[in-house]
């Protein structure tokens, strides 16, 4: 696989600062019931690396000792680690929200058949990839099956109340791309989204988040591969907007990966990029028990142009428009 951060950190991206945390966003581990080719984690089967029950005490320690109020669970497919449920049954107990990025296929493979519900009981917000509302679209951005066992997982949810304007269990669906290009209109897509889902399977959902592909490990990769790479940054560069920096997702979340180590988001955290607080040279979450964060200098370089570009794209979709 070709590494891109080479080409990412002469950079132009502008400097912009840290505020408030808000989000502690959690890497629980790279194993995943599925290999995507837009994966920016390189997630899949064959990954080993998982946190440590140590580290996820550490995490729950920051996570009660700090201003954040919301724990952000992401993998591979984070249900697949075996403190799973403790992490949530935790940090529910603690008051703060919890969120779920889950890839909906794995609701359906043996030993996880009952997580719905768990997730349900602790009032779980999910957060859902869901590439496309075409069959033909998901499965060849995500393999074959996937359409079917995405639909029969989303239905799993609809039964338990997720979706459902008139319940608290919040389900959220991801899009992203299929290729090189910036996500169409988030309010335009949503409509296009719930009229679809609903007429073809009866599935309802709250929000649509979308989300820009970003220039790095595996989709990276492949655009260098693809002799894609130069076209793709130069549409994020000039697709760039200004009003977009006061609301990227850096500004108030903190990015932990599965050894502990602090980053200023989950794409850094990917191109290695760590948070270096106070002098260290990498910041752990032990650290965190003993310094304060501030207003300090957020590591950027170009893959960032991703959040800006356009509508802007964060955890949470897009930025503005």
């Amino acid at each position: 696989m070709q590494d891109t951060l080479p080409l990412l950190l002469n950079n132009s991206f502008p400097e912009i600062h840290r505020n408030k945390l808000e989000t502690l966003q959690v890497n629980l581990g790279y194993k995943c019931n599925q290999k995507c080719l837009h994966c920016h984690v390189n997630a899949g089967p064959s990954r080993k690396e998982m946190m440590t029950r140590n580290n996820i005490e550490l995490l729950l320690e920051v996570l009660a000792s700090s201003s954040a109020s919301t724990l952000d669970i992401t993998g591979g497919a984070p249900e697949m680690h075996q403190d799973f449920r403790y992490l949530v049954q935790q940090a529910t107990a603690s008051g703060a929200k919890v969120i779920d990025r889950c890839n909906l296929t794995i609701l359906n493979e043996d030993g996880y058949e009952d997580m719905p519900e768990f997730l349900a009981q602790h009032a779980v917000e999910v957060v859902a990839s869901m590439p496309c509302y075409l069959e033909e679209n998901v499965n060849a951005q995500r393999g074959d099956g996937v359409y079917h066992s995405s639909i029969k997982a989303l239905k799993k949810l609809n039964s338990l109340g997720y979706g459902h304007p008139e319940s608290n269990l919040q389900l959220n669906l991801a899009y992203n791309p299929a290729g090189p290009v910036l996500p169409p209109p988030q309010h335009t897509l949503l409509q296009d989204y719930k009229n679809e889902l609903l007429q073809r399977e009866g599935i309802v959902f709250n929000q649509l988040y979308c989300l820009t592909n970003m220039p790095i490990k595996r989709f990276g990769s492949t655009l260098l591969s693809n002799g894609q790479f130069d076209e793709y940054m130069h549409l994020l560069k000039t697709s760039h907007q200004d009003k977009n920096l006061a609301t990227v997702m850096c500004r108030n979340l903190l990015s932990v990966d599965w050894e502990g180590h602090i980053f200023d988001c989950d794409f850094n955290q990917m191109l290695n990029l760590p948070l270096k607080l106070n002098g260290y040279s990498r910041t752990h979450l032990h650290h965190l028990l003993q310094e304060e964060i501030g207003n300090n200098k957020i590591i950027v370089a170009d893959h960032c142009y991703g959040c800006t570009a356009g509508s802007g794209s964060s955890c949470g979709g897009s930025l503005s428009g």
